[in-house]
């Protein structure tokens, strides 16, 4: 989108208006995530054909692994481009690539916080995963191009950076011969008008120690976490080749509570992957009883053609899964009922949101957009500004949300 309005192509995001060209960023990861990006493209098909738009062009993960076949189900799409194919998309929009744009992006976010993608791709030889079919292989962004996209940012307004990856745990090896994380992470700490650094999708085996260092030190890095653990059973994360067992990230999940004392983690499991016997998701169940993570999600087993684990049999049948995911989930919702009551009474720091209703809509620390708990503070106690800090005390809560006052008595 920045490359796009550095031509003076006018571009919006998810638009209800009419538009000439629509530009489909499509997602390939897992079954869920396909549907959603075939039903987008047949959407806005549909819309050719009603001549409402003049060009559908398909770009992302799914392009990237499945246009050939795509091309010839859906021929109304005009174009598809791969992952690594910007500098063709947009010679195709009659755009020319401009490398001068250091650091220059259009958000999509509201303007108060922001995604950082540190790193491309993956090396991990995951048995399910599909990401390095179609983001090939890690290429780490040096950190002074990151440095600079973060005092962009921060200059137009942003105070809470998400640093995403495929894999943030593994960046810098390839650029500097060590994991680099920690480095990265103080560097961009120390950019004026960051008020929060948040890190997501750390993988577990290889752990950089110095980032529990490094958070501990610098009070604007989120005692937060983001740690895909996939499961617990030994047998299963063998057969996932995640290259660690129960016991090793018992050891990394103790350390990273020492180190950071009231740390937030985040993790995802996978239920119903091959041969997930009914004792190995018990195991599953009685881990997550016995860690009382955060926050915690849970996905159902996809069989991804040309990865490793499909040549084993999907024999976990769907309801089954369905019935695995449900129950951990429920599992999870009482520990984190009981640990969103514990905050009650608890002066908090929230940034503000949104504005839905009657309430105003804010995080604390412990929590990332979309995808964590939100706090409720009523619209009724004063006017608050969107992407502003406020401090409040929380008053009442629910499994998943907190209720606050500004009355702090």
């Amino acid at each position: 989108m920045g490359q796009l309005k550095a031509n003076g192509i006018q571009t919006t995001h998810e638009s209800d208006s009419v538009s000439e060209v629509v530009v489909i960023n499509t997602c390939g990861f897992i079954d869920k995530a396909k549907e959603e990006s075939i039903q987008t493209i047949l959407r806005y098909c549909q819309a050719k054909q009603d001549q409402l738009v003049d060009k559908v062009y398909v770009t992302g993960c799914l392009s990237e692994r499945y246009s050939g076949d795509l091309a010839t189900e859906i021929p109304e799409v005009d174009a598809w481009f791969g992952t690594r194919d910007l500098p063709r998309l947009l010679k195709t929009l009659k755009a020319n690539y401009k490398h001068e744009l250091v650091g220059e992006r259009l958000l999509t976010t509201p303007t108060h916080y922001a995604y950082l993608k540190i790193s491309e791709g993956c090396d991990r030889p995951c048995s399910f995963c599909a990401i390095p079919l179609m983001r090939g292989k890690h290429r780490s962004t040096p950190i002074e191009d990151l440095v600079n996209q973060a005092q962009a940012l921060a200059a137009n307004g942003t105070k809470e950076l998400l640093l995403i990856a495929q894999d943030s745990t593994y960046y810098g090896l390839d650029l500097y011969g060590k994991r680099n994380l920690a480095e990265l992470m103080t560097r961009l700490a120390d950019v004026h008008g960051i008020d929060w650094l948040r890190l997501h999708y750390a993988f577990p085996t290889g752990f950089p120690e110095d980032v529990i260092e490094a958070m501990h030190l610098h009070p604007n890095i989120c005692s937060y976490l983001d740690i895909p653990l996939q499961h617990a059973s030994n047998s299963m994360l063998k057969s996932m080749r995640r290259g660690t067992t129960r016991e090793k990230t018992e050891r990394l999940l103790n350390q990273l509570r020492q180190g950071v004392p009231g740390i937030t983690l985040r993790t995802t499991m996978i239920v119903g992957y091959p041969g997930e016997t009914q004792a190995d998701f018990d195991e599953l169940c009685d881990f997550v009883q016995q860690q009382r993570f955060d926050r915690l999600g849970v996905f159902t087993y996809s069989h991804e053609e040309n990865t490793h684990a499909f040549a084993l049999k999907d024999d976990v049948p769907q309801e089954v899964k369905e019935e695995r995911a449900s129950k951990l989930m429920s599992i999870q919702q009482e520990i984190s009922g009981s640990i969103q009551a514990e905050k009650i009474g608890s002066i908090q720091k929230i940034l503000i949101d949104k504005k839905e209703g009657d309430y105003y809509i804010g995080r604390t620390e412990a929590d990332s957009p979309e995808v964590d708990c939100e706090v409720l503070i009523p619209a009724s106690e004063g006017y608050l500004r969107i992407g502003d800090f406020v401090t409040a005390k929380v008053v009442d809560s629910e499994d998943y949300d907190l209720f606050a006052s500004l009355d702090l008595g």
